[in-house]
This record gives structure tokens, sequence and C-alpha cells, in this order.
């Protein structure tokens, strides 16, 4: 038919890599985020331009005794039993549309050498991006005060968003209902028991934890205030691909919002 071989067989410009040079940069990608699984290199990859299958990856990482099992251990951060009003949730079932319309808030405990010092975090629900930050060797208001104050000041946030948390007496104490009020902020706190309530800030928690925390050594205070800030802002904020972001940072997904959709009023609808 006088038509030239290549018009049936097309060659990729390029290779793909062979297995050393792909084991190599998935070793490169665990370095940096020691707590991805399988699922999140690949995106990782797929975002470098390297495009495998993840079952590809899978084999590579057991092979390689990269994939990690998380240290389990648990200390209670929530003392509900106060004399403090308890408000009711209201973001069960609750369509997010936006950045700055929930926050979500939790406490942690960092274990150091003969004791715990403690974490406060505020994450925006729609991006899940940390966006207010405490850390202090005293389990308190003023640590939960700090990480509030520290988001007000990031975010200015609009009058009506709503603030969510556990029942905790660090969430319920005058002294920080009282700011959230100041501020036009409605408020409102997960079931009692109910750990689905507030799973975002949950599964921050755990991320930090097997991500971060379990893998260093923590000696002193000084240490955790070191180590944790470069954390949530560098790695989790900036790097760290989410799942329930489409595979981005949350810092990247606000931003390709914000350039797709104009500002408006606070606007929450009850999700069908």
């Amino acid at each position: 038919m006088n038509l030239p071989r290549s018009t049936y067989y097309y060659k990729p410009k390029k290779q793909p890599l062979d297995e050393t040079e792909l084991t190599s940069h998935i070793e490169a990608i665990i370095e940096e985020f020691p707590g991805y699984g399988y699922r999140r290199v690949a995106k990782e990859l797929h975002r470098q331009g390297i495009l495998v299958n993840h079952k590809k990856i899978l084999r590579i990482m057991r092979q390689r005794g990269l994939i990690r099992k998380p240290r389990r251990r648990w200390i209670r951060t929530t003392n509900s039993n106060h004399r403090y009003r308890i408000y009711p949730n209201l973001v069960q079932n609750l369509a997010v549309t936006g950045p700055n319309q929930v926050w979500v808030s939790d406490i942690t405990y960092i274990s150091i050498q003969s004791t715990f010092v403690y974490l406060a975090v505020i994450l925006d629900l729609f991006s899940r991006k940390a966006v207010g930050y405490a850390i202090s060797p005293n389990i308190d208001t003023a640590l939960s005060l700090a990480a509030l104050i520290m988001a007000i000041v990031n975010r200015k946030p609009p009058n009506g968003i709503i603030h969510h948390s556990d029942q905790g007496v660090q969430y319920a104490a005058h002294d920080y209902v009282d700011i959230l009020l100041e501020h036009g902020f409605q408020i409102s706190m997960a079931r009692k028991g109910n750990p689905y309530d507030n799973a975002t800030a949950e599964s921050f928690m755990k991320t930090l934890k097997t991500e971060e925390v379990y893998l260093w050594e923590y000696r002193t205070l000084a240490d955790v205030q070191l180590r944790l800030p470069y954390f949530i802002e560098q790695v989790y904020n900036h790097k760290r691909l989410h799942s329930s972001l489409g595979y981005l940072p949350p810092v990247e997904f606000e931003e390709l919002f914000l350039k797709t959709h104009k500002p408006c009023p606070i606007a929450l609808t009850q999700a069908v």
C-alpha cells in the first residue's frame, strides 16, 4: 500500500525505567515521605512523569521492605466531664464547598524522654490544610487557644464559619468559647464517644504520628518544637499527597480551587 511502517508502529520517545532505576525513585520518595503506601508512591511517580502500574510498585516495596507497620499507643487527651456547655454537632452530613467554612480541631500527645508534650491543631475541613497549631508541656485551654489564635491571624475567617471539636474541656472552657463568639464562629462539637464525628482531625493526628513522630526519638520539648512545625508546614501542607483531595497537597488544592472560584459568602447545606 506504499505506507511507511511507522504508520502501524509507534515507538515511545521516552523509554520506561528499568527496575533498578524505578526502585531508586521509590526509595527516594519513601525517604522523604516514610509513611507513604504504594498508592501514594504511585501518584508521586506519576506527578514526576514516571508512569508505572501500582501493582509493580507494591511488589517492589514488599521486596525491599519499604512497607511500614505503625506502632500503636494510646493516651487519653479528652476530658469531657466538666460543667461547661456542650454544643450540638453542626457538621454531620454537611456539604463543605470551599475554604474557611468549617475548621476542625484536636489535641494529641507526643512522648519525650520521661514525659509527654501536647500538640493542638486546627484544620480547614475543605482542604485539610493545617491553619493553626501549638505545642506545650501542658494540656490546657492555653494550648488550644494558642492554636486558635494562630489560625485566626493566618486566615482571618469570615463570620459564620463553624468551629468543630470534641467535647473536651479545652474547647468548652469560657476563655475559648468567648474568643470563638467574639470572632463570629458557630460552635459545633462531636457526640461523646463517637470517633467518626471528628474523623478528619483524628486522621491528621494518625498521619502525624506514623509519618513523623514515630520516626524520631524526641528527647526534649525543644526537639518537638523544631521538628513538628517543619513537618506540618513544609511536608504535610505543601508536599504530602491526600487521597481525599485527588492526590494533591492541601496548599496546591486550595490554590487550584481559588483560581477557578470567586470568593463568596459562606453557604453551607446539608448533604443529600
